[in-house]
């Protein structure tokens, strides 16, 4: 058992690894392998398949710690599956994102069954198997935020996958075949005489082929990718290749292919730098190419990769640099890479992975967003679990766009280490650095690299003495790092680059005669350069045959070229791409382009960032596939990477970051999760974000652009169950808590109580107040070593978390002291909020007298100041208060006045949902006060105002009033109906799937009282729903209780075939239940139904002798067994049963005698 697809040799099931492989994990495989043929099969194109599209994947949860499954969690995860079992939309989404198409659900296995269409989708899904990202995004589907906000029990828990192996590998193989796909081949192909009536096409050993086949299965049509040409071969010549990703970058990047020539590589690694040694004496055939001797020390310039013909040597004995062919160095004398550093110089990786100051800007903008507070400006309600950092936040999706541009209470305790030094200029502006970042193309300015070449050029009777300071300038021998620029592909090279020149005609003459007159007077260097320049404005006006005359005459009269590396592989690179784009390939140029390669490959330096050059990477990355050499092809996916990254094309650049993750391990940058996010992937986001931050060594920072993107996709997939804007998804408390851990150790502490905040907010989203004092506790430990401001907001907000949890006591012990500092240096608003606050801890600690005082000094405050939103809240504590006090009339009074004081501001989001919580508290009033039709008005407004701006819990809080209302105060069965229904409607978006069933329940019933035709059957549709969420849950009771009811309405609907069997079922869930009681009671309900009704009256002495009787007599429950006694003899006394009922008659006599009754 392994990584699927990543485990050589292991054929039957594979597990794809969840957070931390197992302690057996084996090292990866680079892809798919193909299955071995059979002898009989042998000289097949393809093989038959048989078995179904169809393929199921399994999952475990695994208790590291425990090290076996979690029965708990996979109990858990099992009941989620129930739920989605008939909900299967998220479901859809993620499997979607991962490429699979979801077919069901098979919950007793614990599996998903998928299928897949396309060779890509077969890829892609594999590509995230072997990342681990699978097991990841299930987590995600399958736990809520109980899991999530309890971080312990994540980091303790892994999720394995599991998939059929060879059934996977069987569907990718008949869909390769009916696609078309490439292949190698195995041995030398003849043309003569091996077919009759035709040739085969002439093929050589692992020569690289696209097959299509014909209809018979011993040959294939096929198209050589080295010549071009088109014939058959036979099947048992070929195998085709076993890589996904080989088979999707040779359809989407056509070229011509190499042969995998014989491989001279005899050492055990593919790449390294250091010195080695030469095997013999050797002497350059080209004037680039190194002569050396037997013997001789060979420093390896840049690096030696396996697959390439030619590597970069230094002579050590002369200084000397050029081509050097592998075969003639002794190939262990080197020092070998691992596989973590192989591929990325240091100067590449400083370069590559550069951090952003405006992308981290926007970032810091948002996750301070986050954390704004009016709580010290603005009063609040009483009984209103308002989140004190909800007002005036930014919604996930608008901050997007911006920047398009354990249980709690078990440990807290764990990182309650709180720097204690004082905050310094760096603290301050924490949130705007250490951070990644990918350059936009926008963001690339092309410079002005000459000096101004026209001034006085034309006064100048002499050329050579007019064209002097540019010949000057580039006749430089050697590299000097103001070249960089004109080697640089990434610019356009418009002629505003040189000052003078607005025309780029008159450039190119310009650069022309300087090229002849250096030429004339042998100045090489500048002579090459200019024909370099030439050159790339040739490129530029598509003269490609042009071009590569200036590029050749470059390197013609280049004698030591490798004095400027950049300038010597610019021209290698420029004139391979040439070659490749005119499709010119004759047996000269093969040295060129494999000496390119090279280059291309083995100079740190010698990168392109040009969309132009992807055609000599792409001719890497098919070299790499012909030799078989995995530190050459992610070498090449390294150079396409940041040649595609540096233009901008995100998305082409994805699969060559993946390939690269799964040869050479993850890159040193969140590169993964950046790219998921911008294919707009938030479940493969998220995965590869946690994944990342999960390697993260202690005493590194986690920098804020990740911190933002966890929160932005987590907020992509909250969706509509969040209950109020500025929700912030639990997906993201891991990530959080990571990078508040990353911020203490840097002794970050503005950081620090920003995470704090955020994470408070989150607890306090889902009621959870011992996580909520925690943070907000450490934020105001850390505000106080901040300043004055920060530490009176985070008082403040920790005095309404303890409110909120019903902790008005401590609240006071905060909030006192807080109120008596306020009198020297405090705002009179200030004070007010705080008279506001204590009016509501004294009001939580039934201090009445002392809570209307300081009501009244908080509307004093805000009538003083003008503050209309102020006065309208104190008012509306004061009016509550007071009719819980039981004085309707005043109550009335101030809340009346609180309404038309809230009626007086301009609309917001925040005003209405104020409002529509007072108008609850003035309908409740008015109800009291018999104001019957003025207290519906005001329910319905409230509803109105959440309605308006979807604000689920002042929906919730206005609908169940107003059922309340309609079902007792002025019964109205339609109305009552019509708002079940939509309180049903909210408790979906909330995926509160326990009161869905509940209220499932109560539709029924409604529906039931109704007893019209129509009614009943939707009376049964609700029922039956019910009893699913109700055997989703695990509740056998109310199971039972859904069962009979269902068998009742299938009477009611005369369909007499089903009821028996729903009752036998609600009567077998009360018994597995060993809820006797709820037995008796069932067993009593069923025979009401037949001796109420009209048809078959006779069965409820079944129910009630053989069934109801003998558990009533068990548990003595005498009162119930006379009233069944007394019903049997009425019902054998109406079916004409006289000796019977004279039978039940005095047993009833004598029970009733015991009974007292």
């Amino acid at each position: 058992m392994g990584c699927c697809f990543g485990i050589p040799r292991l054929r039957s099931v594979c597990r794809g690894p969840g957070k931390e492989g197992p302690s057996n994990t084996q090292t990866p495989s680079n892809g798919l392998k193909w299955p071995t043929t059979s002898t009989k099969s042998k000289g097949k194109c393809f093989q038959s398949q048989s078995m179904t599209s169809e393929i199921p994947l399994s999952f475990s949860v695994y208790s590291l710690s425990g090290r076996g499954i979690n029965e708990q969690l996979q109990e858990a995860a099992r009941k989620r599956l129930w739920a989605m079992e008939n909900d299967n939309k998220e479901v859809n989404a993620l499997f979607k994102e991962l490429s699979a198409r979801f077919i069901s659900i098979q919950v007793n296995k614990d599996q998903f069954i998928i299928t897949f269409k396309t060779v890509e989708e077969i890829w892609k899904f594999s590509t995230y198997l072997n990342l681990g990202l699978v097991s990841l995004c299930l987590e995600q589907l399958l736990f809520d935020h109980n899991y999530w906000l309890n971080f312990r029990l994540v980091e303790d828990t892994k999720i394995q996958v599991i998939v059929n192996y060879e059934h996977l590998e069987a569907i990718y193989q008949s869909l390769l075949i009916q696609e078309g796909h490439f292949c190698r081949t195995v041995h030398t192909v003849f043309r003569s005489g091996e077919k009759e009536g035709g040739e085969y096409l002439k093929l050589s050993k692992n020569e690289l082929i696209y097959v299509k086949n014909n209809k018979e299965e011993t040959e294939c049509e096929a198209t050589s990718l080295l010549t071009g040409l088109r014939g058959l071969v036979p099947a048992s010549a070929i195998e085709p290749l076993s890589i996904p990703f080989h088979q999707w970058f040779l359809k989407n990047y056509p070229g011509t292919c190499g042969i995998s020539r014989k491989n001279d590589w005899t050492s055990s690694y593919q790449i390294g730098k250091g010195k080695c040694k030469a095997l013999r004496d050797h002497r350059g055939e080209e004037k680039d190419e190194l002569t050396f001797c037997q013997g001789d020390s060979i420093e390896v310039f840049g690096f030696l990769v396996s697959g390439l013909r030619w590597f970069i040597g230094k002579l050590t004995s002369t200084g000397e640099i050029g081509f050097v062919q592998t075969k003639h160095v002794a190939p262990d004398s080197y020092v070998p890479l691992n596989k973590a550093t192989a591929f990325l110089s240091d100067e590449e990786r400083l370069s590559f992975w550069n951090p952003g100051n405006d992308r981290e800007r926007d970032c810091a903008d948002f996750i301070r967003s986050l954390t704004h507070t009016d709580i010290s400006s603005i009063y609040w309600l009483s009984e209103f679990s308002q989140d004190p950092f909800e007002t005036q936040t930014p919604s996930m999706v608008s901050i997007a766009q911006v920047l398009e541009r354990g249980q709690p209470g078990e440990t807290w305790e764990e990182d309650t280490d709180i720097s204690s030094q004082r905050c310094s200029d760096s603290e301050e502006s924490s949130l705007t650095s250490d951070s990644y970042h990918l350059p936009q193309p926008d963001d690339l300015d092309d410079p002005e690299v000459l000096m101004d070449l026209s001034a006085g050029h034309e006064e100048e009777d002499d050329p050579a003495a007019s064209l002097h300071p540019i010949l000057t300038l580039l006749n430089q021998e050697g590299y000097a790092g103001h070249f960089e620029s004109l080697y640089d592909l990434s610019f356009s090279l418009p002629a505003s680059s040189f000052y003078g020149f607005s025309d780029e005609d008159e450039l190119i003459t310009y650069l022309g005669t300087s090229r002849n007159c250096a030429k004339r007077h042998h100045m090489t260097w500048a002579h090459a350069r200019l024909c370099f320049l030439l050159g790339r404005l040739s490129v530029k006006k598509v003269k490609l045959s042009q071009a590569r005359v200036y590029f050749e005459e470059a390197l013609h009269v280049l004698s030591e070229g490798f004095r400027d590396p950049s300038l010597i592989a610019a021209l290698y690179i420029n004139l391979a791409a040439i070659f490749l784009k005119q499709k010119l390939r004759p047996q000269a140029c093969s040295a060129l382009l494999e000496k390119a390669a090279s280059l291309l490959a083995c100079l740190p330096t010698g990168g392109v960032r040009a969309e132009n050059e992807l055609e000599v990477v792409a001719h890497l990355l098919r070299e790499a596939i012909a030799s078989g050499s995995s530190a050459l092809e992610a070498r090449a996916c390294f150079l396409a990477i940041r040649l595609l990254l540096n233009v901008g094309q995100y998305d082409e650049a994805l699969p060559f970051v993946e390939r690269l993750h799964l040869l050479a391990g993850p890159p040193p940058a969140a590169i993964l999760s950046f790219l998921y996010d911008k294919k707009y992937l938030p479940h493969l986001a998220l995965a590869s974000a946690r994944q990342y931050s999960s390697r993260r060594t202690p005493g590194t920072a986690i920098s804020l652009w990740q911190v933002s993107l966890v929160l932005q996709n987590a907020g992509k997939l909250l969706k509509s169950s969040s209950s109020g804007y500025g929700d912030i998804s639990a997906l993201a408390c891991p990530s959080l808590r990571q990078a508040l851990v990353a911020s203490q150790e840097q002794g970050d502490v503005r950081t620090q109580r920003t995470l704090c905040i955020i994470l408070s907010k989150m607890y306090f989203q889902h009621n959870l107040s011992d996580g909520v004092i925690y943070y907000l506790t450490r934020a105001m430990a850390l505000g106080q070593l901040l300043g004055e401001k920060d530490t009176f907001e985070s008082s403040l907000c920790l005095g309404w978390a303890y409110l909120s949890a019903r902790h008005a006591g401590r609240a006071l012990e905060i909030l006192m002291p807080l109120l008596s500092s306020l009198w020297e240096t405090g705002s009179v608003l200030q004070k007010g909020v705080v008279h506001n606050l204590l009016g509501l801890a004294h009001e939580g600690e039934g201090q009445v007298t002392q809570a209307t005082k300081n009501y009244h000094w908080a509307l004093e405050v805000a009538e003083e100041m003008g503050h209309v939103q102020n006065q309208a809240v104190a008012l509306a504590n004061l009016g509550h208060l007071i009719f819980r006090s039981r004085n309707r009339l005043l109550a009335e009074q101030h809340l009346t006045q609180a309404v038309q004081l809230f009626c007086e501001l301009q609309t917001s989001k925040e005003v209405d949902t104020e409002l529509g919580h007072v108008m609850l508290w003035l309908a409740q009033v008015l109800v009291d006060r018999h104001k019957i039709d003025e207290g519906r008005l005001c329910y319905e407004m409230a509803l109105l105002f959440g309605l308006k701006h979807q604000h689920l819990k002042t929906q919730l809080q206005a609908t169940k009033s107003l059922c309340h209302f309609y079902s007792i105060v002025s019964p109205d069965s339609g109305a009552c109906i019509t708002y079940h229904e939509h309180w049903l409607r909210l408790a979906q978006q909330l995926q509160d799937h326990e009161t869905e069933g509940i209220l499932l329940e109560e539709l029924s019933h409604l529906y039931l009282n109704q007893n019209t035709a129509m009614s009943l059957r939707r009376s049964l549709d609700c029922i039956k729903e019910s009893l699913r969420i109700f055997i989703d849950l695990g509740n056998q009771a109310k199971a039972a209780e859904a069962w009979l009811l269902a068998g009742q309405l299938l009477y009611l609907l005369q369909e007499d075939e089903l009821v028996e069997m729903y009752f036998q079922a609600a009567i077998q869930n009360a018994l597995k239940a060993e809820e006797p009681s709820l037995a008796l009671r069932l067993y009593e309900r069923a025979g009401d139904v037949f001796f109420n009704g009209n048809r078959n009256r006779y069965r409820a002495a079944e129910y009630y002798r053989c069934g109801a009787v003998p558990i009533a007599r068990r548990i003595k429950a005498f009162n119930t067994e006379l009233r069944l006694f007394n019903k049997l003899t009425e019902l054998q006394l109406t079916l004409q049963g006289y000796d019977k009922a004279l039978e039940f008659a005095t047993l009833a006599a004598r029970l009733s005698t015991i009974a007292g009754n």
